[in-house]
């Protein structure tokens, strides 16, 4: 990794100009909207009228201050690391003795799913929790991602990303912490946990990489009792008939980021599709996440320019070569029943030193959006445990 001679580290703060939201609105207002055959709903992608619905929130509703607000209320900073901008929020807690955490996000996701998460997680005491449960809380925009713009080289893939995590926390002064993710950020914790085992202390994940190729046995599938087995042909019926999205973003995405980049309505209806089929909000999106929030999302994507490299990333990454076969620290996993990737857990346990698996009885892909209050005690029992 290369050394950068500028390694200063900048406040930052959300502002987003006139010209900007004017500009937006005017795209939105000329939309042209495609048919939608009569009766089919969302059976072959994003809804019509709920998409012409949103889309008119977000041209003449959406409130723009309460955004800037929203992203704002905790401190943000810049630097640059590995030749990238990297865009993060660094919360400290009162408590000085709180727990180093670092928390990673993934596609089509960006850094404002953790917004409602990072004061219960930095300052139990005033959301009704024990001091001792306190977190010094990271939070970076993945290079590629929202406010840490778009990559500007090759070669950017989950691996290096990692790194670039792992050199952060070092910049902050951190030489031991937890790491968490989702998505592709679950990849980026097992990376950190398996390469810089002298610097991570546990990770804790929603979903779980792994090669089954790399399981000792002829048979996989004999490793999985009748759950894992459950989980396994789930798993494979969603990769069947909803991974479209990653055969596209991992062999043409530029082709498909002309689109998103010039049409917002084209943007929310290709990550909003995805909301809906990933999360537990049982086919009514807007009343499980609320129409601002995911509003937040897109906003930051679209006012960054972001959604092609953040697809880049698919084609940069090799899954395959980029898993780790073995984590040797200690591991939690919080099973989300709406979660569309689910590891068995015997097959994790043959790669991860797993020490903590909850069942949580609600919620989907996006964790800390969904349930946050969910996702904040998982990690702090996930910490208690293990410390």
């Amino acid at each position: 990794m290369t050394t950068d001679a500028d390694d200063s580290i900048r406040p930052f703060e959300v502002s987003v100009g006139r010209d900007e939201i004017d500009d937006l609105r005017t795209r939105l207002e000329r939309t042209r909207w495609p048919d939608q055959l009569p009766e089919t709903g969302w059976a072959d992608g994003t809804e019509r009228e709920f998409l012409r619905d949103l889309c008119a929130y977000w041209r003449a509703e959406f409130d723009w201050a309460a955004f800037e607000d929203r992203c704002n209320e905790f401190d943000q900073y810049v630097t640059t690391i590995d030749g990238q901008r990297l865009h993060f929020y660094h919360v400290r807690s009162p408590e000085s003795d709180a727990t180093p955490l670092v928390l990673s996000h993934g596609w089509p996701g960006s850094v404002t799913e953790f917004l409602d998460v990072l004061g219960p997680l930095t300052d139990p005491a005033a959301h009704g929790g024990d001091p001792a449960d306190a977190f010094h809380v990271v939070a970076p925009s993945l290079p590629g991602f929202g406010f840490s713009g778009p990559t500007g080289e090759r070669g950017y893939d989950v691996p290096r990303i990692a790194d670039v995590v792992a050199d952060l926390m070092a910049r902050l002064g951190y030489d031991r912490y937890v790491a968490q993710g989702g998505d592709w950020g679950a990849l980026v914790a097992a990376l950190l946990g398996a390469n810089y085992p002298d610097r991570v202390d546990a990770i804790h994940t929603n979903m779980l990489f792994l090669n089954p190729s790399s399981l000792e046995a002829d048979d996989p599938t004999d490793l999985l009792d009748e759950q894992g087995l459950a989980d396994y042909q789930e798993t494979a019926a969603f990769r069947e008939t909803e991974t479209a999205y990653h055969e596209i973003q991992a062999t043409k995405p530029r082709s498909l980021a002309y689109g998103l980049t010039d049409s917002p309505a084209g943007l929310a209806g290709w990550i909003v599709e995805k909301f809906r089929a990933w999360s537990d909000c049982d086919g009514d999106l807007e009343s499980w996440i609320d129409r601002d929030r995911l509003l937040d999302n897109l906003s930051v994507y679209w006012l960054t320019g972001t959604i092609g490299s953040s697809m880049r990333l698919y084609a940069e990454t090799d899954v395959g070569a980029a898993t780790p076969d073995s984590v040797d620290v200690p591991t939690g996993h919080a099973r989300y029943p709406a979660e569309v990737y689910k590891t068995p857990r015997g097959w994790a346990e043959a790669v991860y030193d797993v020490e903590y698996w909850s069942e949580q009885p609600e919620g989907g892909h996006f964790a800390a959006m969904e349930v946050p209050e969910l996702f904040v005690e998982d990690l702090r029992a996930f910490a208690g445990e293990f410390g």
